[in-house]
């Protein structure tokens, strides 16, 4: 099964790769790394407006990213989040590791609990396959490689 066929299957059943927690952290890390181009911090007001999610959402998410490093935090009336240059070199793959656990580059093709080399689902020899295109491509994803094409208006994080 080539990639376009998984990527057909999902959308015909309705299944994601990621959640859509996931998808809105990915979309704020993005965000903030763009205003962060000029040293500038945003605000969760802001960061919502521009990903189109609900700040109380989006409030939690920043939370689990601060934990884990992702983004970083200043209090005060010239506060709120940023990624230092140091930040910048993380990956996609940090961000979905940080929300959804491993699930993405381990995960059974069609969903199933126990699936393995030894007792495999009908997908399992080619989604493996996919699997680590996916895995090889987020982890070669830094954060810093898409603030320079946000900023310019190449790029969008809304829908």
């Amino acid at each position: 099964m080539s990639f376009i066929m998984y990527k057909a299957y999902l959308c015909k059943t309705n299944a994601t790769m990621i959640s859509k927690t996931c998808e809105y952290a990915i979309r704020a890390t993005l965000f903030i790394a763009q205003k962060s181009l000029d040293d500038a911090r945003t605000g969760i007001k802001e960061i919502a407006r521009n990903i189109d999610s609900p700040e109380a959402f989006i409030a939690k998410i920043l939370q689990e990213l601060g934990k884990a490093g992702l983004v970083l935090s200043a209090k005060g009336p010239n506060g709120g989040f940023y990624i230092d240059d140091r930040g910048m070199n993380n990956t996609l793959a940090d961000i979905i590791l940080a929300i959804d656990g491993d699930k993405l580059f381990t995960g059974c093709g069609l969903g199933l609990k126990t699936c393995s080399d030894k007792k495999p689902c009908p997908l399992h020899d080619e989604f493996t396959a996919i699997r680590q295109q996916i895995k090889n491509m987020m982890q070669g994803a830094k954060i810093g490689d898409f603030r320079n094409s946000l900023a310019l208006g190449e790029k969008f994080l809304r829908r």
